[in-house]
C-alpha cells in the first residue's frame, strides 16, 4: 500500500468509524483520553522554549521590523540551554532554515546529545477547524511532515494548535473537524512514538471547557494537552490550568497572566509549579518568554528561579 492509498484508507477508515459510532452501530477502537495515572511522584525538567529568543533567530526582525544585531541559530540556541543548567531543549519549528533535510535534523540531534540536552520538543502552526479538503490536507500533512522530523531529531513531542471558527463553521462542527485531524494525526504519530499535545491556545480552545470537551473526545494514547499557563485569559487562569493539569504531555511556562478583563500581570511561578506538581505530572517545564524585558537579561534571571522552584 502507497503513502497516497494509506492515506486515503484512513481517512475513511475515520470518517466511517465517527459514522458508525454516531449512528450507534459500532464503537470505536480505542477510549477517549482520561487524566493521566502517573505512578510515583512529580518529575519536573527544566527546558526553554526557542520562541522565548524569536526576535532573534537568523533572517528575524524585531517588533518594528528591523533587523537586529544580535543573530543566533538553533545550534547556539541548544548551547544557551546546555550553559544554563536545563535538562531539554524545545526547538520551535519555525526557526529552522526553509529546506530542512535529515543531515541537518541528524545534527541538530548530535549537538544536543553532545551538549548534554535532549530536545524536548518542537512545535508547528497548523488550523485543524478547516473544512475537509486540499486546505485540511495541506493542515495535517504539515504536521505529519513535523513528526517525521520530530522522530529523526529524537524530540518524543510536538506542540499543535487547534485554531479558530472559520467562516460559516459553528463552533461545533470546528470542533468535529478539529477532533478529526487530530485523530488522524495522532494515528501517524503514534506509528513514530511522537506525542502531539494540543496547547490552549486562543479559537476554540480559548476556554478550559472546550478544551477539555476536545481532548477527551480524541481516541488515541499519543495525545494530551500542552499545557500554557500564560494562555487562559479568564476569570480565574490559575482555577483553569489546575483543570487541564492532569491531561498535560507537557508544560510551557511564561512569567506572566493576565485575567479577564484585567492587565497582564506578573505570574506567581511558585504557585505554578505546584498546580503542576498537584497533578503529578511527569515531564518538561519549558519556559517561553514572551514578555517585553530583554530575554538576554530575563531568561537566565527565570530560568535560575523557576529551576529552584521544581527542584524544591
Amino acid at each position: 500500500m502507497n503513502a497516497t492509498t494509506r492515506r486515503d484508507f484512513l481517512r475513511t477508515s475515520l470518517q466511517a468509524g465517527a459514522a458508525l459510532t454516531g449512528l450507534g452501530l459500532g464503537a470505536p477502537r480505542l477510549a477517549a483520553i482520561e487524566p493521566f495515572k502517573r505512578p510515583g511522584t512529580p518529575r519536573l525538567k527544566l527546558s526553554v522554549a526557542a520562541y522565548s529568543f524569536r526576535q532573534f533567530f537568523k533572517d528575524s526582525k524585531d517588533a518594528g521590523g528591523a533587523a537586529v544585531d544580535r543573530k543566533i541559530d538553533l545550534f547556539q540556541f541548544i548551547d544557551f540551554c546546555a550553559d544554563h543548567g536545563c535538562d531539554g531543549t524545545e526547538l520551535t519549528s519555525y526557526y529552522f532554515p526553509p529546506s530542512v533535510d535529515d543531515d541537518f535534523l541528524l545534527r541538530i540531534r548530535r549537538h544536543a546529545f553532545l551538549r548534554g540536552v535532549a530536545i524536548s520538543g518542537t512545535a508547528v502552526g497548523n488550523t485543524f477547524t478547516v473544512p475537509v479538503g486540499e486546505k485540511r490536507d495541506q493542515e495535517t500533512a504539515g504536521v505529519k511532515r513535523w513528526i517525521d522530523r520530530a522522530a529523526v531529531m529524537g524530540a518524543p513531542h510536538i506542540r499543535i494548535f487547534a485554531g479558530n471558527a472559520q467562516s460559516g463553521i459553528s463552533p461545533t462542527q470546528a470542533k468535529t473537524l478539529a477532533i478529526g485531524a487530530i485523530e488522524e494525526c495522532c494515528a501517524y504519530a503514534g506509528e513514530k512514538g511522537i506525542i502531539l499535545g494540543l496547547e490552549n491556545h486562543g479559537g476554540i480552545v480559548a476556554d478550559p471547557a472546550d478544551l477539555l470537551e476536545i481532548v477527551r473526545a480524541v481516541k488515541s494514547p499519543w495525545f494530551g494537552i500542552n499545557l500554557d499557563t500564560g494562555n487562559f485569559n479568564t476569570a480565574d487562569p490559575y482555577a483553569d490550568l489546575a483543570k487541564c493539569a492532569p491531561y498535560a504531555v507537557n508544560v510551557q511556562v511564561k512569567t506572566e497572566i493576565a485575567k479577564r478583563g484585567q492587565k497582564k500581570e506578573l505570574a506567581d511561578l511558585a504557585r505554578l509549579v505546584q498546580i503542576v506538581r498537584d497533578a503529578n505530572y511527569q515531564g518538561y517545564v519549558a519556559l517561553e518568554y514572551e514578555a517585553a524585558e530583554d530575554p538576554w537579561k530575563a531568561v537566565p534571571e527565570t530560568l535560575e528561579k523557576l529551576g529552584a522552584l521544581l527542584k524544591a
